[in-house]
């Protein structure tokens, strides 16, 4: 599918011609949640993950003003190295099309995109959600609402803890968002392997997976995602006391900051990279690679099945 707008690459629309497996993945992590270089080398490693495991990787980002599905990798290192690359929600997308902006997409813009291309399964890092604060500020992530309307599995390590966790539990259970533990009964929290919060549901394989994907297209309810929240194993969270104290920190400096909106979720995750001395961001790449590996599983069992 190529048009003045739209753009998949050769490789992703041979595979999804050949009923392939075929991963989609955000841009967003590459050029706003991870420092250079760090960000190249992780956009790269989890690609090569992606395709160890049989799958095709799809990195999606806007480029001079065009949706494209498969970055190159020039493209990739371009939105990575690049000064003035904007973060762009599903609602930013028709904006910077109409400029010719280059920009990364979020989970929410990534996921419509991939649903319109016809991508079954996409990996992330950590979704957002209800803000903590969210009864005054109202401040809730595009995510939750992109998640109602795009035919896709994300694949993700829960929703960050920064958030209220339990509050967009309840926002996907309203929004009717099945939400699948990975080999879990308890919903991870992004750098922490248990939330505090219990999974709705839990599978413990990718055919499990692919199962409860055929089963919402068979009854007709797949227009909404399913979340398939995969944690960290407990050695490799980031140490909770060290999480609750950055934490707490955190969220002073943002309210003395000032800083509000989509503004929120990078500064927290900036303090956590400074004040944890690169330890959430040694978690954060575990994270994405994991993900990425099973949502390749996932994406594999789907098309076998």
């Amino acid at each position: 599918m190529t048009d003045s707008l739209f753009e998949i690459s050769a490789e992703v629309a041979a595979a999804l011609s050949a009923g392939g497996a075929v991963v989609a993945m955000e841009s967003t992590l590459i050029s706003h949640g991870l420092p250079w270089p760090d960000n190249l080398e992780v956009a790269r490693r989890t690609e090569d993950i992606v395709r160890a495991r049989g799958a095709v990787p799809a990195t999606v980002g806007v480029i001079g003003g065009r949706v494209i599905v498969g970055l190159s990798d020039a493209q990739i290192e371009h939105l990575a190295a690049a000064d003035g690359v904007l973060k762009l929600g599903v609602r930013d997308l028709a904006p910077a099309l109409a400029r010719g902006y280059d920009g990364a997409t979020t989970v929410a813009s990534t996921a419509v995109v991939a649903d319109r291309a016809g991508i079954a399964v996409f990996a992330t890092g950590g979704l957002g959600g209800v803000h903590r604060g969210a009864r005054i500020s109202w401040d809730e992530s595009a995510d939750l609402l992109a998640l109602t309307g795009a035919q896709v599995t994300v694949v993700c390590s829960g929703v960050k803890s920064i958030l209220d966790i339990g509050a967009t539990l309840e926002r996907l259970e309203s929004l009717s968002v099945p939400v699948l533990g990975y080999r879990t009964d308890r919903f991870p929290g992004f750098y922490l392997s248990d939330s505090g919060h219990p999974a709705p549901w839990r599978v413990d394989s990718p055919e499990e997976v692919a199962a409860v994907m055929h089963s919402r297209t068979a009854l007709g309810l797949s227009r909404a995602a399913l979340v398939v929240a995969n944690p960290l194993p407990a050695k490799d969270q980031l140490d909770p006391a060290l999480h609750d104290r950055v934490l707490a920190e955190a969220l002073a400096a943002t309210e003395t900051a000032g800083v509000s909106g989509k503004d929120v979720t990078p500064f927290l995750l900036a303090h956590f990279h400074r004040a944890t001395e690169g330890r959430s961001l040694e978690v954060n790449v575990a994270i994405i690679e994991r993900n990425a590996a099973l949502a390749a599983d996932i994406a594999l069992a789907a098309v076998r099945r």
